[in-house]
């Protein structure tokens, strides 16, 4: 299963900054089993949320250059609450360096006024061709992909 942790970038600041939300909903399938009695999204999933709005700052900063953003390295992860259905998380990135084949950041995740998740973040960034030229293809399929969930996540 593939999950989307952010529904929104609300705000964007090239290459610096970049801020997006996460409506929790009880709907999402994740939350039957974390837990049933007790529903809260799960703290590798409020990670994800940062690493993905991490991302986005990144592929935005390099035009697409990449197709995979990935994490190389989670540190200084503190959970400080939880995230249940019917809260909206809003999750901030600040890129501390973002250069061709990796990048670091600081993140947090709010909900309303309550940090609920921090962390040090650091990216790696490729492309698929660079190790195999037959998978030039797949690179341009992905990155293309990732250019339409742009259009619909940041609406300039």
């Amino acid at each position: 299963m593939k999950f989307v942790l952010i529904d929104k970038i609300t705000a964007l600041e090239s290459g610096k900054r970049l801020t997006a939300v996460k409506s929790v909903s009880l709907a999402e399938e994740y939350l039957a089993d974390h837990f049933p009695a007790f529903p809260v999204l799960p703290g590798v999933l409020l990670l994800e949320g940062l690493i993905e709005s991490a991302s986005w700052l990144v592929r935005e900063y390099q035009n697409f250059a990449n197709s995979m953003v990935l994490l190389e390295a989670a540190k200084n992860v503190k959970y400080k609450s939880f995230a249940a259905p019917g809260m909206q998380i809003q999750y901030s990135v600040t890129a501390s360096a973002i250069e061709e084949n990796t990048s670091s950041f600081k993140g947090v995740g709010v909900c309303g006024d309550e940090s609920i998740v921090e962390a040090k973040l650091t990216l790696r960034h490729f492309n698929l061709a660079g190790e195999n030229p037959k998978m030039a293809h797949v690179d341009g399929q992905i990155v293309e992909s990732m250019k339409q969930r742009w259009k619909l996540l940041y609406a300039e």
